[in-house]
């Protein structure tokens, strides 16, 4: 049996927009497994990233519960939720969010410096993630020169240095073309199968929802449908 990572129950999420209030999530019920490799998905509106950033503990519910390894996200402290998402959880971007003026070595090493290990462990967890996404040639290169493609995979690696328990992806394919997409699924699907990392996309990218083990569908913030996927095919 799985063990439950996270435990959404009743959950709402409203903003005050003008006079009135807009809800981004309504009534959201959803359990997270250890190892899942599961997508949120629909249109823009949807609730995607709002339903990513409550999990990630950069944003808290308006009504309801939502307990994330174990933490409930609207009891803790803002000290409490930085220690989840320094320890635990891990997070990629559309846009990288690279720093230009460190070499792929240092924007990987970055969030290893709020831990406490020595440079000698960094090192050997930076070296180990740069294998990972096959980037070992590329080690003192910085931002500016790599590909795309090349930038997301440094973003993976760094989200996945510090071996988080949950990597949350916001439409990390968004500027990718077809071939650097697959790659990069392909080499996040292999760590979740080596580590066991459980991964969660938002996403509307039929690219990405083909490498989903699970797909669970957002519409006007509430959630219409929740799937096991099938297995993929064997790959050219």
């Amino acid at each position: 049996m799985q063990d439950t990572l996270i435990n959404i129950h009743n959950l709402s999420k409203h903003y005050s927009i003008g006079g009135g209030q807009f809800s981004a999530l309504k009534n959201v019920d959803l359990k997270i497994n250890a190892g899942d490799f599961m997508g949120l998905v629909g249109p823009s509106g949807s609730g995607k990233t709002t339903l990513l950033n409550v999990i990630g503990a950069l944003d808290s519910p308006s009504e309801g519960s939502v307990e994330v390894l174990k933490l409930k996200i609207e009891n803790i402290s803002a000290k409490q939720a930085a220690k989840l998402r320094k320890e635990k959880l891990g997070f990629i971007f559309q846009t990288y969010n690279l720093l230009p003026v460190y070499n792929v070595y240092e924007n990987i090493e970055f969030p290893l410096l709020l831990l406490q290990l020595s440079s000698t462990q960094r090192k050997d967890l930076v070296m180990q993630a740069l294998e990972w996404v096959g980037l070992l040639d590329k080690v003192k290169s910085k931002p500016a020169q790599l590909s795309g493609g090349e930038c997301q995979r440094v973003a993976i690696a760094r989200a996945m240095v510090k071996k988080p328990q949950v990597v949350l992806a916001d439409e990390p394919t968004a500027n990718l073309d077809a071939r650097n997409s697959h790659n990069i699924l392909q080499t996040m699907e292999k760590l979740n199968q080596l580590l066991g990392t459980t991964f969660i996309f938002a996403t509307h990218d039929a690219k990405v929802i083909g490498y989903l083990k699970r797909k669970v569908t957002l519409i006007d913030g509430r959630v219409e449908e929740d799937i096991t996927l099938p297995p993929r095919g064997p790959q050219c």
